[in-house]
């Protein structure tokens, strides 16, 4: 392993957390522009996105569970919208 970039890819802006699922060969951003990307590997230095969840502006902290298969996104008070913990069911195969 060398560490050195392999792609680049555009996802949405401030990006907080990242998680990779091995069991699904996917990556999950939480991305405080207010959404929730999501990336599939399709070969060892290759991704595509998958999907762009739209979350809330804010919202990129989360912590993403394989055993359970979710990812739980917190959600800040901002204005009207009231903080919360969202979650979010995933699919695919995940790692025991």
């Amino acid at each position: 392993m060398s560490g050195k970039p392999v792609s680049d890819y555009e996802v949405s802006g401030d990006t907080d957390d990242l998680f990779y699922d091995a069991g699904s060969k996917r990556m999950y951003l939480s991305c405080g522009e207010g959404f929730l990307d999501v990336f599939e590997q399709t070969s060892p230095d290759l991704y595509r996105r998958i999907q762009r969840l739209p979350t809330a502006p804010g919202a990129r902290t989360c912590f993403f569970s394989a055993e359970l298969g979710q990812l739980y996104l917190a959600v800040p008070r901002r204005g009207r919208q009231q903080a919360e913990v969202r979650v979010f069911e995933v699919s695919g195969k995940h790692q025991q």
